[in-house]
């Protein structure tokens, strides 16, 4: 009987220390932003007040349309990149001229590449593969939608849908489908059809003016534009998006004319969102996913005299290669530890992950 009493003790603890290492699991805020935020005549980032916008959103995925930026050479496109974001982003940028799409991360970007858009010639469907905190990945789908019609755009919503049910992505792996969607209302085809791999439902980002706030995105604020629509495995950890003193429940549309105070969003000017030609405001969106359990005690048992300690030269697990980021500046999350992986070469408008 003494025995059958020390396992119900022994058990009893261990369920004790589960629910307590569950009580102090530890979240990781992940922020998504939707940018087609150009400004100009070229459709181009160069004006700069896109970028004052992403320097003071700050997130941590983007999905960008537009992805141009001086003679849009790789050292332009980093440079880019560096300014608006930070040094130890990684990002990939669909290859080809036109108005690219592409994917840009705080995070260690694991794999990437594009999809054949075949109802245009100027840009294709961009994804990636990013090594969020925690056991899941996140993928992440860049995409820019046809002005021309609803029919138009629904074909290209179907085509995305199957190439996504094609890859396939896991089903328990975050999936975040993000980009300018050129839509008329909330209803649109397109949005119905895939709504079986993400939310399309509401509540939705505003501008926070008002108890409901405007919801809309083109320039005139009287379209949903622009989305950031992810599965619901992700949706589960929707949180609010914080700046500055404000936090807006379901999510932020920015427009720098009607944000306030301004001083919180530094380095915006007021009239960054009405720049000419910048037909779209960002969409933010935050996310508190489940990255680490807090250390707890374990229970260790007395060695015996006849036990005797590993021998010192117990080989380890070696962890496989991936992409090693580029120091950062300033405070960013720090990735695991990681062995250098070969460089990739890139071409004028391809793979550029350092």
């Amino acid at each position: 009987m003494r025995f059958k009493d020390s396992w119900f003790q022994y058990a009893a603890l261990t369920a004790a220390m589960v629910v307590c290492a569950g009580a102090g699991a530890q979240t990781t805020r992940i922020r998504l932003m939707a940018a087609n935020t150009t400004s100009g005549n070229n459709q181009s980032y160069d004006p700069g007040h896109g970028v004052r916008i992403f320097q003071a959103l700050d997130p941590d995925i983007i999905m960008i349309q537009e992805f141009k930026y001086g003679d849009n050479e790789t050292a332009d496109i980093r440079n880019l990149v560096n300014t608006a974001f930070g040094t130890s982003y990684q990002y990939f940028r669909e290859a080809g001229p036109g108005i690219p799409n592409g994917v840009i991360s705080r995070y260690p970007i694991l794999d990437a590449g594009e999809w054949e858009d075949t109802n245009v010639n100027d840009r294709e469907f961009v994804w990636a593969k990013i090594d969020i905190p925690g056991d899941k990945d996140l993928w992440a789908v860049s995409v820019h939608l046809l002005t021309s019609s609803s029919s138009n755009r629904n074909n290209q919503a179907t085509l995305l849908k199957s190439f996504i049910n094609n890859k396939p992505i896991p089903a328990t792996d975050y999936l975040a489908i993000g980009g300018d969607f050129n839509t008329d209302n909330r209803s649109e085809s397109c949005i119905n059809t895939l709504s079986s791999l993400v939310v399309t439902s509401g509540p939705y980002p505003n501008d926070g003016t008002s108890n409901s706030g405007k919801e809309n995105t083109n320039a005139g604020r009287n379209k949903p534009y622009d989305w950031v629509l992810v599965n619901s495995t992700l949706s589960q950890y929707k949180t609010g998006v914080v700046v500055g003193s404000r936090t807006f429940t379901n999510g932020l549309v920015f427009d720098s004319r009607v944000y306030s105070p301004l001083s919180e969003v530094s380095p915006v000017l007021s009239g960054d969102s009405g720049a000419s030609n910048m037909q779209h405001m960002g969409v933010v969106r935050d996310f508190l996913v489940p990255s680490a359990a807090s250390p707890s005690p374990s229970l260790t048992p007395t060695p015996s005299p006849s036990q005797s300690p590993l021998p010192s030269n117990t080989p380890s697990l070696t962890p496989s290669p991936s992409f090693t980021p580029l120091p950062t500046s300033s405070p960013t999350p720090t990735p695991s530890p990681t062995m250098t992986a070969t460089p990739v070469q890139d071409d004028k408008d391809g793979w550029v992950l350092r």
